[in-house]
């Protein structure tokens, strides 16, 4: 190594960057021309590799002409002395491998003490972000699907949060369309029922037991006031037996028959949905700060202006009395139909509008939380944007893949429109909201999910999140044993750590180390999952040091020391746990 020595301070956070700069340093001797080079740093898998590697001496090779290890070892030579480095190993092809000292590893329990909750947040980005998630049609109860959305976008908003971004969650109310009109009629139809106008009712209707709520509750505020009789209702019916025709064709009949009273029934059946859907998701821990009605679009004029645009762009053309978007010259498989032969806009016309009213708000990036049945839709939406003149890549998109409930090995058995489907509130009552929120953060969100309630509601070390949350609920019953636990918290801070010596204090110290990285790689990939497995793997070390190690020992410095790492580990569990939504249970 080189025989200057640069000025150095406790690392704690910072030794990525400090060992950044060290091998910077010896870039500026063996390669000055490459100082621009970027220099990244890995977590070895294996420990006998060292705390951090770096493949800078891969990167340099072609440019270079040289041997990517003849580069490390030059590389090493010229590396500046270091207080926190114990060693630095030249391994495989090139590989620059370093060890830190028991010290550079043990300063992280300070770190996080003196941190507290803001331990792994991020600085201020200076970035508005939107996520928008869950927006299901307000038609009936949310279904488990619906929850791993919910799950999966609140976990998003709060790592983009903690990430330092400021973050603005909104739900997508879909009170204009079709749907609502079924809804509406389903309605009406069962409130007919209830006045001795039965009418066969359509298969693709709302079959649902709250249908019939909803109902009752209409004919016991107004009685038969919206009673009509069902030979008018059935009069002048195609005679087609297209299940979607006939319920076009109720749905216009029932408009004329009710007049004004279509609206309030309407309107009721989305109000009682809609507050059955915020209730839901609030008992789940699930907030918005934006609750967006699409009628809104429709009311300013949003979605015609919308058309507007793309129609003085050039991008429309008619045909068969429709409005087409020319959505293949910008990577769809066909053209999309922005408004049908009667004049009536369809959902991509309005979907437009509303991602340029996103825009419009100043957001610098829109995130979009859809099912993965959408991913068709992806294209056509930025599509469009483009073709308005907006920039489409301030819009991103995450899939959500299906959910499959198991239980005793069987796969339970869901629908949606029949009614019989596993609600979201259903799932809640039966596993708990933690294990719904943790669970759900057990896959990738573009892949299936296959989500087992029996060991969602076991008490082992098989159900992941009852090992994190024992994790916890053990620091907490240790603290519990002290005299003054608020004064051992503040002794912490400060505590002499060259005690923590053993194999699994170095693991579980590197662990905590890990847990800013592993925030701003997640936040970056929108990826919360990650979360979820990094606990898993802290609780894990944590057990692990726990079962072979007392804590509570007769040495006060080695007692303070290993208290010390326990209350920074209840620290990281307690912040990761909170992005996810999942409590801290101080006793189990």
């Amino acid at each position: 190594m080189s025989s200057s020595t640069p000025r150095h301070s406790a690392p704690g956070l910072d030794i990525r960057h400090h060992l950044i700069h060290l091998l910077r340093t010896a870039l500026g001797s063996v390669a000055p021309g490459q100082m621009d080079a970027e220099i990244l740093l890995e977590r070895p898998k294996q420990a006998s590799h060292g705390d951090f590697a770096s493949a800078l001496a891969l990167q340099l090779a072609r440019s270079l002409k040289t041997s990517p290890r003849q580069i490390a070892e030059r590389l090493v030579r010229e590396l500046p002395p270091s207080p926190w480095v114990e060693k630095v190993d030249v391994a495989g092809a090139g590989f620059i491998n370093f060890t830190l000292t028991a010290a550079a590893r043990n300063a992280v329990v300070h770190a996080v003490l003196a941190a507290g909750e803001r331990f792994g947040r991020g600085s201020c980005k200076d970035r508005r972000l939107q996520v928008e998630f869950v927006s299901a049609n307000p038609t009936g109860p949310l279904h488990v699907g619906h929850g791993r959305g919910a799950a999966y976008g609140a976990s998003l908003a709060a790592l983009l949060e903690f990430a330092g971004f400021e973050v603005s969650r909104e739900y997508y109310v879909n009170d204009a369309g079709r749907q609502m009109d079924i809804l509406a009629l389903s309605t009406w139809l069962r409130y007919l029922a209830l006045f001795g106008e039965p009418l066969p009712f359509p298969p693709n209707a709302y079959q649902g037991g709250y249908v019939v709520q909803m109902a009752e509750q209409i004919a016991a505020a107004h009685g038969d006031g919206y009673r009509r009789p069902a030979a008018a209702v059935l009069a002048g019916l195609p005679a087609s037996d297209d299940p979607d025709l006939r319920l076009d064709a109720l749905i216009a009949s029932a408009k004329e028959l009710l007049g004004a009273g279509w609206n309030y029934i309407h309107q009721h059946a989305l109000s009682e949905q809609l507050t059955d859907c915020r209730e839901d998701l609030e008992e789940f821990g699930v907030h918005f700060e934006s609750w967006f009605s699409e009628r809104s679009l429709y009311d300013t004029g949003k979605v015609a202006a919308a058309v507007d645009l793309l129609a003085a762009g050039g991008h429309l053309y008619e045909q068969d009395g429709a409005l087409w978007f020319r959505s293949t010259a910008f990577g769809d498989e066909k053209d999309r139909v922005v408004r049908r032969e009667n004049g009536i806009y369809t959902y991509f016309a309005s979907d437009i509008a509303y991602h340029l009213n996103k825009f419009e708000r100043g957001f610098d990036t829109v995130i979009d939380v859809w099912g993965a049945d959408h991913h068709g839709y992806i294209a056509r939406v930025k599509g469009a944007l483009t073709a308005t003149g907006a920039d489409a890549r301030r819009l991103e998109v995450t899939l959500v893949q299906f959910v499959s409930l198991f239980r005793d090995g069987e796969k339970v058995s869901m629908s949606t429109r029949s009614g019989e489907y596993v609600t979201l509130r259903e799932l809640r009552q039966e596993v708990g909201n933690d294990a719904c929120r943790f669970f759900y953060m057990l896959r990738k969100c573009d892949q299936a999910l296959d989500f087992d309630l029996d060991l969602a509601k076991s008490q082992s070390n098989d159900n992941p999140v009852y090992y994190v949350q024992y994790a916890h609920a053990r620091i907490c019953s240790l603290l519990a044993q002290l005299d003054d636990p608020a004064a051992a918290g503040t002794a912490a801070v400060t505590t002499d750590l060259s005690p923590l010596c053993h194999e699994r204090e170095a693991a579980l110290c590197q662990r905590l180390g890990e847990f800013p990285e592993l925030i701003e790689n997640a936040a970056r990939d929108f990826a919360p999952h990650a979360l979820a497995f990094y606990l898993k793997e802290l609780a894990a070390d944590f057990h692990s040091w726990y079962n072979a190690e007392r804590v509570l020992v007769d040495d006060r410095s080695l007692r303070q020391a290993r208290l010390a790492l326990a209350l920074a580990t209840r620290q990281v569990l307690r912040n990761g746990l909170s992005i996810l939504g999942v409590s801290q249970p101080e006793s189990m």
